[in-house]
């Protein structure tokens, strides 16, 4: 998952983070610079200074990349977007919005703002090439390599294709003049996974003519391009079908609670093999202390379970996210998915008064896409 990765500060309160993958294609960059790019373009510069120059413009790069999305994430958070974080991995980055644009406007904005930024970087780093005379040859060469690739990058994101930046333009002038979201998502979706498809068709072809490397690393970009632009519809599919509903319709209101020092054993016992039920709030004196869950009570040896009791097992109530009974059912997707919880508790005026879990969402959905309703 993308919200993995090691945080690596903050931009314009936006928190910053290397996914594990990230490490992989720096490394690829580096090399093709040091081991390609350089030695055949600079045949007299030796294998040191081609390794460094390789090292500086992968940092350079992925700070351009940076630069693209904080400029979608600075658009949005002044547009009301909340945004998660930046995250770079093996295919560039991304920025985590929390919710979805809800103005054609404000998705163009927020689109075009990376590729012109990647556009002005790259004219930055030409006219450092072109213009000033007397510079070290190495910063030169630095310079118009970025100079190029940033210009490259601004095209590849400005393909038509959902989730490109390019796709995200082509919804935004679709749903403007529909006024469909769900329709102008479909349309940018399907073009995102033709052009995916046809990536791959391609790479396999490089492949087979013996261009293997290029030929395998498009095919995988065509299959998360893909993938992607799949998901992506899903997604805004499933919202629109939670939309308008509340918490209260699927929440379980027959919750009992259990006092703190019950413990695992007797839980086990007591309550879960006799109703089946995987959630409970423990309770003293009418203050909600925390839940107590499957996963909590897996997390216990199994011969400490007679011993150790569920108020030293449970999650504590402030480390949970809740809901109310009267939020959406597409802010408890969101919840579920960014927390990778089974379950919410339902808090009202400070007390528990449900739970809804993850299966009652998703056997809503179930039901109302077989209906299509």
């Amino acid at each position: 998952m993308l919200t993995e990765g090691i945080s690596i500060g903050k931009a314009f309160g936006i928190p910053l983070r290397l996914h594990y993958s990230w490490f992989i294609i720096f490394v690829l960059v580096v090399w093709s610079l040091a081991a390609g790019y350089f030695p055949t373009a600079y045949p007299h510069w030796n294998l040191t200074t081609s390794i460094i120059a390789g090292v500086i413009t992968s940092l350079l790069f992925f700070g351009s990349v940076l630069a693209h999305e904080l400029m979608h994430s600075i658009i949005a958070k002044r547009a009301g977007i909340p945004i998660h974080a930046i995250t770079l991995f093996i295919f560039g980055g991304v920025s985590q919005m929390t919710e979805e644009p809800r103005q054609p406007q404000v998705e163009f904005r927020m689109a075009i703002a990376g590729p012109l930024t990647s556009l002005a970087l790259g004219g930055i780093f030409l006219a450092i090439w072109f213009w000033l005379e007397g510079i070290p040859e190495f910063l030169k060469a630095i310079s118009f390599w970025l100079g190029l690739i940033n210009i490259v990058l601004a095209g590849f994101n400005l393909i038509p294709g959902f989730p490109l930046d390019g796709g995200r333009v082509l919804r935004s002038l679709i749903w403007w003049r529909s006024g469909d979201l769900r329709s102008a998502t479909k349309i940018a979706s399907n073009i995102g996974r033709g052009i995916g498809y046809l990536f791959i068709v391609i790479g396999i072809a490089l492949i087979f003519t013996g261009n293997w490397l290029n030929g395998l690393w498009l095919a995988f970009i065509g299959w998360f391009l893909e993938n992607a632009a799949a998901s992506s519809y899903r997604q805004l599919a499933l919202q629109d079908i939670l939309k308008g509903h509340k918490v209260s319709e699927l929440m379980t209101r027959d919750c009992p609670v259990l006092p703190p020092e019950l413990t695992i054993q007797q839980l086990v016992n007591e309550q879960i093999l006799t109703s089946g039920r995987r959630c409970f709030p423990v309770v003293q004196h009418t203050h909600v202390l925390g839940i107590i869950t499957i996963h909590d009570i897996k997390a216990v040896p199994r011969e400490q379970w007679s011993t150790k009791t569920i108020g030293e097992a449970m999650t504590p109530f402030a480390n949970m996210k809740s809901v109310g009974p009267d939020d959406d059912l597409t802010t408890v997707l969101q919840i579920l998915t960014k927390q990778n919880v089974n379950q919410l508790p339902v808090v009202k005026d400070g007390n528990i008064i449900g739970m809804i879990a993850r299966d009652s969402l998703l056997s809503f959905i179930h039901v109302r896409s077989e209906l299509g309703t």
